[in-house]
């Protein structure tokens, strides 16, 4: 566990397709929009949505009305989906020899290489 100081080290990353295991969105999916490491929370598309009530302010150009907008949600009630859309946990893999390997993730399912870095 990441002490109060040190950032969450999280294996998720920006543009992931991810399932909701536990919440009110249980079984909800969608990508990752924003990560944060601080909190160890992400907002995920579609899933956590939030009503906020604004007030219209003309001078501002904002409208006034019932905003929908997603929240934040904890790594913990996330996975990662493979390819064929299963739920699974992330490993990590050295790909190559020596000093030229690569760390790439992987399912641990079924042990297919995720989207690599880019």
């Amino acid at each position: 566990m990441a002490t109060p100081n040190e950032p969450m080290k999280i294996k998720l990353r920006k543009n992931d397709l991810v399932k909701v295991i536990a919440g009110k969105d249980k079984g909800k999916s969608g990508r990752i929009l924003e990560i944060n490491r601080d909190t160890g929370r992400l907002i995920v598309e579609g899933v956590m949505l939030v009503k906020r009530h604004t007030k219209a302010n003309p001078s501002k150009q904002i409208k006034g009305g019932i905003a929908e907008k997603e929240g934040t949600i904890h790594v913990s009630n996330l996975m990662i989906l493979t390819s064929d859309g299963k739920p699974t946990r992330i490993g990590i893999k050295l790909e190559g020899e020596g000093a030229s390997a690569k760390r790439v993730r992987v399912a641990k399912k079924t042990g297919e290489v995720l989207a690599a870095k880019k």
